[in-house]
């Protein structure tokens, strides 16, 4: 029964898992070139708002039949976009950072479903666009390189063609007024009016608890033939990766929203985000540091010379070679301890004291050769009870088996054995009978041979 009911409840959770959708909070990928005055970066901002209304009610009725999409794109010749641009690098500047986003094209869509249990709100924004002025300083061997910028968040309203893509309660402003006036004033609306463009976790996790590697594919000889991006020829490329829930990263949950309304029936309003992702390159080999309080990067051409990581930095090699070096130590004193041990150990022998022994000779020369062969006795008068084998004892214990000898009466009646033990037919069963007139064999076979011989 156990068994069936941890089956039961992990094909449940596949189930689950397999049929929902993931609703990100931040996804962002960008690519530093320190060689270059922009790069470019795309940042992904998700939300999924739940409206449920178990009992039915006017919720049910405005929205289990709905379903619409609001999209569209805009680029930096929008002025709505320019607004946009000039509220982040607002924020970049307020971070510490000197970068700033040059360009900008912003795609949007939120799509409502309606069913009979909730309704849910998709909501989904993103950013691609180039940054600039994040180069410090660059001499010859090293540039120092400006990763402050990575927190682009807004919390004020934007629209872009009159449509609100950063507040979810916007979309049910413009297109279900009567499902905001339900709404309203209580925490559901404080809820839904909670920015959707926030990627302040992926800069307040410090980028020395991201995971790091480094790719040497530009610096081989053959890498051209492969169609490698010109960029990269010559360097080895960083990366930095955040995402991962772990002692070492910090423990990243879902941020789950979650109120009750109560009016002409009991409402509960739900908004969900997973944790923040993120995935920085930067073209060179990349060492952070710290500069006024902002993280920066001194990018290289190449490795350092003799420097191997993975994407946990030195922790595996440390690891080990503790190992290594624990069960060294352990093999040591392992050895140390059966040593005094070995020595504490009495060493009381047993037996027949080899110096009340002496050795006689036993062969004898046969022609000019003689072997030399010999043999133990004891010196002294001790008797051979005390030195004898226990074998010899056990066979002079056993008296040899006296033989049976036949009476007159068995040997004259083959069946008078078979008589004793009850089982006369036996001679039946063989045809003969080997008795003469005195076998006193109850068998018809006996009796008959018995009589006709008498």
């Amino acid at each position: 029964m156990s068994r069936a009911a941890l089956f039961t409840v992990l094909l449940a959770g596949m189930l689950v898992i397999g049929t929902s959708s993931a609703a990100n909070a931040a996804q962002m990928d960008a690519r530093v070139n320190p060689n270059s005055d922009e790069s470019f970066f795309k940042i992904n901002y998700q939300k999924t708002v739940f409206i449920e209304y178990p009992d039915g009610g006017e919720l049910f009725d405005e929205l289990h039949t709905k379903e619409w999409t609001l999209a569209g794109t805009a680029d930096s010749s929008n002025p709505d976009v320019q607004d946009l641009i000039d509220k982040l690098n607002s924020k970049i500047s307020r971070d510490g950072s000197s970068t700033r986003v040059s360009d900008l094209d912003v795609i949007y869509d939120i799509h409502l479903k309606g069913r009979n249990l909730n309704t849910s709100i998709d909501y989904k924004v993103t950013l691609e666009g180039t940054i600039t002025d994040y180069v410090i300083s660059k001499d010859q061997t090293k540039t120092l390189v400006d990763l402050g910028w990575r927190g682009l968040t807004v919390v004020d309203e934007v629209v872009i063609d009159g449509v609100g893509i950063n507040h979810p309660i916007s979309a049910l402003i413009d297109k279900e007024p009567a499902v905001y006036e339900v709404l309203r004033g209580n925490e559901a609306e404080e809820i839904l009016s909670k920015n959707l463009i926030d990627a302040n976790f992926i800069l307040e996790q410090p980028m020395t608890n991201w995971h790091f590697l480094f790719d040497p594919t530009g610096i081989n000889v053959d890498a051209g033939t492969f169609g490698l991006d010109e960029s990269i020829a010559g360097f080895v490329v960083s990366h930095w990766t955040m995402g991962e829930s772990s002692i070492r990263e910090g423990r990243q949950v879902e941020r789950v929203f979650e109120a009750e309304v109560n009016a002409d029936q009991k409402y509960i309003v739900r908004s969900v985000q997973s944790a923040d992702a993120a995935n920085l390159s930067a073209i060179g080999f990349g060492a952070l540091d710290m500069l006024d309080g902002v993280e920066i990067a001194g990018i290289t051409p190449t490795a350092p010379e003799g420097f191997a990581t993975t994407s946990t930095g030195e922790f595996p090699i440390l690891i080990v070679y503790g190992m290594a070096g624990m069960a060294a130590i352990g093999g040591i004193g392992f050895f140390i301890f059966s040593n005094r041990a070995l020595k504490n150990q009495e060493t009381a022998q047993t037996g027949v004291d080899p110096s009340r022994l002496t050795g006689y000779q036993t062969s004898s020369s046969a022609g000019g050769y003689q072997t030399n062969r010999g043999e133990a006795q004891l010196k002294d008068e001790s008797s051979y009870q005390q030195t004898r084998s226990v074998y010899d004892e056990q066979s002079s214990h056993q008296a040899p088996p006296s033989p049976s000898t036949p009476t007159e009466e068995e040997a004259a009646c083959g069946c008078a054995a078979s008589a004793t033990m009850g089982s006369e037919c036996d001679c039946e069963m063989q045809g003969s009978c080997l008795c003469d007139a005195t076998c006193r064999c109850n068998a018809d076979l006996c009796k008959e041979q018995a009589s006709s011989m008498s």
